[in-house]
Order: structure tokens, then C-alpha cells, then sequence
């Protein structure tokens, strides 16, 4: 006679794995777009890649320097990538990056609207990914309508804190020189899809009012790609269509915008006199300052690069290495110069 198979441990099996199925399903929210669940670490020395925009322009050169200081005190393998304006590039390198199991991944995108894709692709490969400088969304191309739990989380420098800053110097400026209002205006300059810069100016002008002691003054808007050349152009022709205004205000997101703006009003006839210029960078400001001779850029906050590239590659290495939660967002600090200050605060002019 035959005897039935024992069928007794397929079914202890299958019930072992329905009660582990449902464990998972039951444990809480799916992890979001923006905090991918890391692939297990590689063995060996640990590697990442900061992938950055405009990588010859003076701020992210010393990022990149920053960075490559702290690798090389932690034992980091670092790879620097110049995406410089190019979107698609910054896709196809994130795909090297993840295609070279690199432990994580750092990037400064050049457009918001490329993240979302990024951000799929790190979590597709569970490779952790922090942005550096500007903000990125996990499900859009607009970080400020985002969710907060859809940010990516992001190492640099307030944009808030750093707008209030320059509107109170250029404040402080107005009210030294004493000009009236009327015979005023202000232009903001900025890459107007790019988050931080949006934060930046709108957080100046309110700011300088109060500085300034006015409540009412012309304000105009300009937007810009962000460089010098794009900022000289559409402020050179804001200029040409208000000549009645005699002193100008120049603020911006970066140091190419009020730099480019401020060129293009003395190009224009405009004394240095009758022009507050305040970047925010100082790295083309001190430039100015460095010639000796007379100049409408007034004063400039000081970001260090260097120090944001420090930040983020130690942020990544304990992410990395100990698991450590990155915070959504960590920002080094500024430091407002001119021209009797800006060389003892360690300003390296762009070249």
C-alpha cells in the first residue's frame, strides 16, 4: 500500500509567507519618491558622485574643492561631474553614476523639472540622493508647489535668510544715501523657475522697505538665466524704458545678476553714485572692488561654496556608512561684505 505524501510542511511554508506578506503590508507608508530605500552598500571604499551645474562658474569651483577636502579626509572616492546647463546630461550621468555603484549620489540640477527623473532613477537603483544648492521635488518640476515629504532632501543655504540679509544692506544703503523714493526703483533679477532664487528676491524687497524706512517704492521684476551676460541684456533694456528713474536699486539671486545689472546701468550713463547694488556671492562683487575704482556694487553676501560642498559629502558619508537620516534641509552659514571687508573674509574673486 502507498502511502499520501506529507503535506503538512508546505503548509506551514505557505502560512509563513502570507503572515510575512501581510507584516509588510500592514507596517505604515510605502517610502516616498524622495527617500528611495538604499541598495545594500558595496563592499570596499565607498564612492560618490556630486553631479553639479555651471561648474566653472567661481561658487561651484569651490564647492567641488570643499567636497574633494572632505573625501579625501573620510576616504571618500569622489567624482566631480560638470552637468553645466545641460539637462539631459544630468540624466545620463546619474545613470553612470548608478551604473558605476556609486554608494550616493549628490547633484545640483541644472533645471528643477529634470528632478523628478532623477529622483526615479536613484530610487529605482535604492541609491541614496541629496541635492545640493537648489531644491528638487520627487513627483514635479515646480519645487515650490510641492509636498513637503516630496522634497529631496537639500544641503546649501537659506534662500529666505539670505534675500532678508541683502534687502536689509541695500535698506541700510538707500537710507545712507538718502534718496526719496519717488525718484527710485528697484529691480529684482532672477532665473524665475528656479525655488531658491524665487525665495531670495521675494524675501529682499520686504526687507529693504523696512531697512530703508519706505513703504512705497517702484519695483520691477526681470527674469533672467542667471548669468551676467542675460542679466546686462534685460536690465539694460528695464533701463531704457524708465529713464525718469534716478537711482537705482539692483538685487538679484546671484552675483552674475546684480553684477551684469550693475554693468549695464554705468554702461548706460548711470553714475556709481546713483546705484545700490548688493550681490549675493561676492565672488564677482570683489572684482569690482579689487579695480579700486568707483563702482555701483555696494556690498555683497558671502556664500562659500566650500563650505555647502563640505556639508554635503559629509552629509552623504554618514547616510552611507551609518545610516544616518539626511535632515531635509542643512545650510552654512553667510557673511554680508564690501569693499574694506571682502579680502579678510577670504572672498576669492572669479577669475
Amino acid at each position: 500500500m502507498t502511502t499520501a505524501p506529507n503535506r503538512r510542511p508546505g503548509l506551514i511554508a505557505v502560512t509563513l509567507l502570507l503572515t510575512i506578506g501581510l507584516a509588510g503590508c500592514s507596517s505604515g507608508r510605502e517610502p516616498t519618491s524622495a527617500a528611495p530605500q538604499d541598495r545594500p552598500a558595496e563592499p570596499g571604499k565607498t564612492s560618490i558622485a556630486y553631479l553639479q551645474k555651471q561648474g566653472d562658474q567661481e561658487y561651484f569651483i569651490g564647492e567641488a574643492e570643499g567636497a574633494k577636502a572632505r573625501a579625501r579626509e573620510l576616504g571618500v572616492e569622489l567624482k566631480v561631474v560638470d552637468l553645466g546647463e545641460d539637462a539631459n546630461k544630468a540624466v545620463s550621468e546619474t545613470q553612470a553614476a548608478i551604473g558605476q555603484k556609486v554608494g550616493g549620489i549628490i547633484i545640483v540640477v541644472p533645471a528643477p523639472a529634470v528632478g523628478p527623473q532623477v529622483v526615479q532613477l536613484a530610487k529605482a537603483a535604492g541609491v541614496p540622493l541629496l541635492t545640493s544648492d537648489d531644491q528638487v521635488c520627487a513627483d514635479g518640476p515646480d519645487p515650490a508647489s510641492c509636498a513637503k515629504d516630496e522634497l529631496v532632501p537639500r544641503v546649501g543655504f537659506s534662500g529666505t535668510q539670505m534675500g532678508e540679509s541683502v534687502g536689509t544692506r541695500a535698506g541700510e544703503e538707500f537710507r545712507k544715501a538718502g534718496w526719496k523714493p519717488e525718484e527710485s526703483a528697484i529691480i529684482t533679477a532672477w532665473q524665475q523657475d528656479v525655488t531658491v532664487c524665487t525665495d531670495r528676491v521675494k524675501a529682499a524687497v520686504p526687507k529693504f522697505k523696512e531697512a530703508a524706512g519706505v513703504t512705497d517704492i517702484k519695483v520691477i521684476e526681470v527674469g533672467t538665466d542667471n548669468t551676467p551676460t542675460g542679466a546686462q541684456d534685460k536690465v539694460a533694456a528695464t533701463i531704457s524704458g524708465n529713464r525718469s528713474v534716478k537711482n537705482w536699486i539692483m538685487l538679484g539671486c546671484n552675483d552674475e545678476n546684480v553684477s551684469g545689472g550693475v554693468t549695464a546701468m554705468q554702461n548706460a550713463g548711470i553714475k556709481p553714485g546713483n546705484i545700490i547694488g548688493v550681490g549675493l556671492g561676492a565672488y564677482l562683487a570683489c572684482k569690482d572692488w579689487n579695480s579700486g575704482k568707483p563702482s555701483g556694487m555696494k556690498a555683497a553676501l558671502f556664500i562659500n561654496g566650500f563650505e555647502v560642498g563640505k556639508l554635503a559629502v559629509q552629509t552623504m558619508y554618514d547616510r552611507i556608512k551609518s545610516g544616518t537620516a539626511m535632515p531635509p534641509e542643512a545650510f552654512a552659514p553667510t557673511k554680508m561684505v564690501d569693499a574694506a571687508t571682502w579680502q579678510a573674509e577670504g572672498v576669492k574673486c572669479s577669475a
